[in-house]
């Protein structure tokens, strides 16, 4: 039995068509990455599968149950974490996952469950301090225990990293890697590289119809694309961002993308490129530490697949 099943959902607000038949189904067990450009249908898609709102036509199931209005036994099962998680400010994260655990029944193994969770979270040594005193990268990893209180068959996450610096990133999705033993994690973002680092299956939607869903490799390997990447010495950003958009218009470039001082070129004529793509870095002038060629990323199959609109 899948842990998600989403046939023919549509939605409208008014004359705006959100979702347009989207099918799409999630394995149990599975760390699924949902991707789409601005206004896909990513977030209606959300709403309804965790019960928040209603859809206007198409059937889902979640958990073994058909999502309705009042379905709250299926809200049992479900775990979820919306981009800006709401919380007490004047709580400590000790009683704030007490009052969670309250909200659900939970009665003599409330507090275990609580020191369980703020242990997995790394928020132990806090948990007496007042949420409002915390980091943003605290108050997410907070989020995602209170999602887990009930110890859901399915766990939906908005934007978990959305925000973040580096070090909280690292913390937040080495977290998701371990979770993904105990529940069924479905995560929508706009974060590429997250996807690619720790999803195992990917859907992208666009225009409210689902354009592909497989395994992360295999999506990889389908839609393989030659990649170039070059790399400039720092402090040339400016001259390298103006060469890149030079060779955008060259017929035998795909798409173009900087990153600093580096920018990757996915090319649809590879041996042009071999003979043309250095030739040119050169003859502008730069200064290259770094020319190769790449595994196509998550990325390429994006823009491949979607356009440059770009995921949000």
């Amino acid at each position: 039995m899948a842990a998600i099943r989403v046939e023919g959902l549509r939605k409208s607000f008014g004359k705006v068509q959100a979702l347009d038949g989207l099918n799409l189904t999630v394995e149990p067990g599975t760390l699924f990455g949902f991707l789409g450009p601005n206004g896909a249908g990513k977030t209606t898609t959300m709403r309804i599968l965790t019960g928040l709102a209603r859809p206007t036509g198409g059937r889902a199931w979640v958990a073994g149950m058909e999502v309705t209005a009042t379905s709250r036994e299926m809200t049992r099962r479900i775990g979820y974490l919306p981009e800006e998680p709401a919380f007490y400010p004047w709580m400590t994260a000790r009683e704030f996952l007490d009052h969670v655990g309250r909200i659900f029944g939970l009665a003599a193994e409330r507090e275990s469950r609580t020191r369980e969770l703020l242990e997995l979270v790394g928020l132990t040594e806090v948990s007496g301090r007042r949420i409002g005193t915390f980091s943003h990268g605290m108050r997410q990893r907070l989020g995602l225990a209170q999602a887990l209180v009930n110890r859901p068959e399915v766990l939906f996450l908005d934007e978990p990293t959305s925000g973040l610096d580096p070090a909280g990133r690292k913390e937040v999705l080495e977290l998701l890697e371990r979770l993904r033993e105990r529940c069924t994690i479905f995560m929508s973002t706009h974060i590429l590289a997250d996807v690619e680092r720790v999803c195992d299956t990917v859907g992208i939607i666009a225009h409210g119809r689902m354009v592909t869903e497989a395994p992360r490799e295999e999506l990889l390997a389908r839609y393989a694309v030659p990649a170039f990447e070059l790399e400039g010495e720092n402090g040339f950003e400016r001259q390298i961002a103006a060469w890149a958009g030079s060779i955008r218009q060259a017929p035998w470039v795909t798409t173009v993308s900087v990153d600093g001082a580096t920018v990757r070129v996915v090319v649809n004529d590879v041996e042009t490129a071999k003979r043309a793509l250095l030739a040119a870095a050169v003859q502008a002038g730069l200064v290259l530490t770094r020319y190769e060629m790449v595994r196509p990323s998550l990325e390429d199959v994006f823009l491949q697949l979607v356009g440059e609109g770009g995921p949000a």
